[in-house]
Order: C-alpha cells, then sequence, then structure tokens
C-alpha cells in the first residue's frame, strides 16, 4: 500500500502560488488556514496531499486551489500564444494569476498557433504531458478547416495515402483523414502534430487556411458549453478519453 505523500504546509500553499513561505508563516500564525474545519497555526507541519485536499484545507474559508497533478481544457480564443515569454496577450493570462507562480509550472500539451482556436490541453504532471505528445500514443487531432479557395478534390486521397512531403522537410507525412464539409470547409484528423501542419498541408495543395479550430484531442471532444477563453479541470473520465 503506497504512502499518502505530504508537504510543510508553508510549502504547499507557497508551491501553489500564495506567496512566499514566510507570508504562508504569518497567514497560518494569524488563523487564516484550516484543515477539517480547525484552525492549522504551525505552517511547519505537514498535511496529506491528496485529491481531496480543496474540501479540507481552506484559506480564509474558501478551497485552497488543487494540488499538483492537474490537468486543464481551455477552450482557446484566437490571439493567444501558447508561450510563458512572447509578448502579446498568453494562454496562461487565461488562468488565475497566482496559477502562473505555481511549482511544478503548468505547461501547455503541445501547441496551438496564435491564429488558431479550440481545446487545448495543460498540466503540471509532467508524466501526463510527455504520453498524451508522444508517437506511441497515437493520439490523433481533428480540425476545423476554413479555406480561403474551394478544394480541388483530391485533398481527401492525397492526405490519405500519406507521404505527402512538405516544404522544407525531408521526412513525408504519415496519413491523415479528412472529411469534406463544403467546397472550402474540411475537418482534417492527424496523428502527428508537426509545425503548423494543418497549414502547411493545404499550401501544399495550393490553398490558403483561412480559419483553424481544433475540436478534439484523441476521444475527448471540447464540450460545447466551455467558451472562449474558459477552461475546467479534467476528470479522471476526461483525461481517459484522450487517450480511448
Amino acid at each position: 500500500m503506497s504512502k499518502t505523500p505530504t508537504l510543510r504546509l508553508d510549502r504547499l500553499l507557497a508551491n501553489l502560488g500564495y506567496g512566499s513561505r514566510r507570508e504562508m508563516q504569518a497567514l497560518a500564525k494569524n488563523g487564516r488556514v484550516t484543515f477539517d474545519g480547525e484552525p492549522f497555526r504551525d505552517a511547519d507541519k505537514h498535511v496529506p496531499v491528496t485529491r481531496d485536499l480543496p474540501d479540507r484545507l481552506k484559506l480564509d474559508g474558501k478551497p485552497i486551489d488543487p494540488p499538483p497533478g492537474i490537468a486543464l481544457m481551455l477552450h482557446k480564443p484566437l490571439g493567444t500564444t501558447c508561450s510563458h515569454k512572447e509578448a502579446g496577450p498568453l494562454v496562461y493570462d487565461l488562468l488565475p494569476t497566482r496559477w502562473r507562480m505555481r511549482e511544478p509550472a503548468i505547461s501547455t500539451i503541445g501547441r496551438l498557433d496564435k491564429e488558431t482556436s479550440g481545446l487545448l490541453l495543460l498540466t503540471d504532471d509532467g508524466a501526463l504531458l510527455h504520453r498524451v505528445i508522444s508517437p506511441k500514443s497515437h493520439v490523433a487531432k481533428r480540425y476545423r478547416v476554413t479555406l480561403d479557395r474551394p478544394l480541388r478534390g483530391d485533398e481527401e486521397a492525397t492526405f490519405a495515402e500519406g507521404g505527402l512531403m512538405l516544404d522544407g522537410e525531408t521526412k513525408p507525412l504519415l496519413p491523415a483523414v479528412m472529411e469534406t464539409l463544403s467546397p472550402t470547409e474540411a475537418l482534417l484528423t492527424l496523428s502527428e502534430g508537426r509545425y503548423h501542419q494543418v497549414r502547411r498541408m493545404f499550401a501544399a495543395m495550393g490553398n490558403h487556411v483561412t480559419a483553424l479550430h481544433r475540436e478534439s484531442v484523441g476521444g475527448l471532444t471540447l464540450p460545447a458549453d466551455l467558451e472562449a477563453g474558459t477552461f475546467r479541470l479534467m476528470t479522471d473520465a476526461d483525461i481517459a478519453a484522450v487517450f480511448a
């Protein structure tokens, strides 16, 4: 039977971005932290880091943020960048401010470019991140594509065959599944994730992508009620769906 992990209260709260360890010491001493309804004044003491911790540990009467090991699904809006450092609006700006101070840090699982919207996953769990992006996991991504000009008619067959060479690369693409929705709109499902792959695939066919939206990652589809710019914590079922 595995032992329940524990962490000093001041370190736990500091790692969750609430402030410095010295500040957390002061909060506890002043009775602002409770555990199972009772004041937790000694910030040097350890608390069990379990998934139900937000129900047991409260700061100023409010549940603390989830402990490390979280995964999020975010509806990425246009104009935001999947970066910690680039200028301009970042996807991390859509999270609570203190979440940018968490340790371990929350990172995107893969990236969507600035002009692509849709389902974006984030986590502070390195093992989960690598499992999703690993080619061995075969996690497919489905995109809704809007094009500048009508389709030629041979795109579905060309993409399905595999072997298409992108400009500047020496390794051919794996087969991809395309479903034509209209003369200028299609769904494209990829089993790999190269730089600007969808845009470059259609460019190779003489067309230009004017809008790109990711609808799903694996078996997880962007919820219809998750508005652009908002996020929610993923459940175990959501994570399982990614690999379904």
